[in-house]
């Protein structure tokens, strides 16, 4: 069987980290920007080396090297007022300085530490969940049905090998593993030993008896609904150890014909699948 690298991604946050560096630097910038005003509007206060006044340009550089904390000495408050606004502004705006440098530095360092911690955290409270193995047509359709039956967001995890599919459901308040859900690891990852379903909803029909053999070795008790193309392969899944399968092909070529003589029997199939699926919801231990 393939062993692709699973790649787990929680729901959380939709900003990069490119996001978060930017929103720091445009902090860290107007830090030095509100100091470099306060020199410049008590101007008369400071003095370079050579005793000359301070212009704007001075003050932006006598900014830059007091906020970063350089400190060369040419150019100095002279006045008590001066003094005093460095004392009361310059001086906590220089300690919010070195905050945001320090911020980010371990932020950047503890990431990994805190992407393990959060994983960690999810596989302590991930059980009696439900496992979608590929975000495509037939596997958003199937996700839909089951949050509007009452299950969370939260207890369901996708499997796709497409990481823009995968994000999407993370988007969407759902944990996502990117890898092949035919792999014992993806699998794995999205925690098959304690499903409570697994649904296997990819787009070809040989993958989707790899999915189901592995689903089964690896939780025998957990209910598998697979669904195929073509009705000859049917066997293939139920041998495999799918409790159910739905064949797409042939269950929409069924609605098509019947929807030519009765055009509203698709709106009552619908209607009646979904007060079923509604009963089964209020079964206790009903994975939906």
């Amino acid at each position: 069987m393939a062993s692709d690298r699973a790649d787990i991604r929680l729901p959380g946050s939709d900003r990069s980290p490119l996001e978060y560096l930017l929103r720091r630097v445009a902090i860290a910038v107007g830090v030095i920007a509100f100091t470099a005003m306060i020199a410049y509007l008590d101007r008369g206060g400071y003095r370079d080396a050579n005793g000359t006044p301070v212009g704007l340009l001075d003050a932006f550089y006598y900014s830059t090297v007091s906020v970063t904390t350089t400190g060369y000495g040419d150019v100095i408050p002279v006045t008590d007022r001066a003094r005093l606004l460095t004392t009361l502004l310059v001086t906590p705006a220089r300690i919010l300085f070195l905050i945001i440098l320090v911020g980010t530095t371990l932020e950047v360092l503890a990431e990994r530490t805190r992407t393990h911690y959060r994983e960690k955290l999810w596989r302590k409270t991930l059980e009696n969940h439900i496992i979608v193995c590929g975000f495509g047509v037939k596997g958003q359709a199937a996700v839909a049905t089951m949050l509007a039956h009452g299950r969370g967001p939260g207890e369901i995890v996708v499997i796709d090998d497409r990481a823009d599919a995968v994000e999407d459901a993370r988007r969407r308040g759902h944990a996502g593993v990117v890898g092949n859900a035919s792999a014992s690891s993806a699998l794995e990852a999205a925690g098959v030993r304690d499903a409570a379903a697994v649904v296997v909803a990819p787009d070809r029909d040989d993958t989707a008896v790899l999915i189901t053999l592995t689903a089964r070795e690896l939780n025998p008790s957990a209910r598998i609904v697979a669904s195929v193309r073509e009705g000859e392969n049917a066997h293939l899944l139920e041998q495999g150890g799918a409790d159910s399968v739905v064949v797409s092909s042939g269950a929409a070529g069924r609605l098509l014909g019947h929807a030519v003589r009765s055009p509203k029997v698709v709106q009552v199939l619908e209607a009646a699948v979904g007060r079923r699926g509604a009963r089964r919801d209020g079964a206790r231990g009903d994975p939906g």
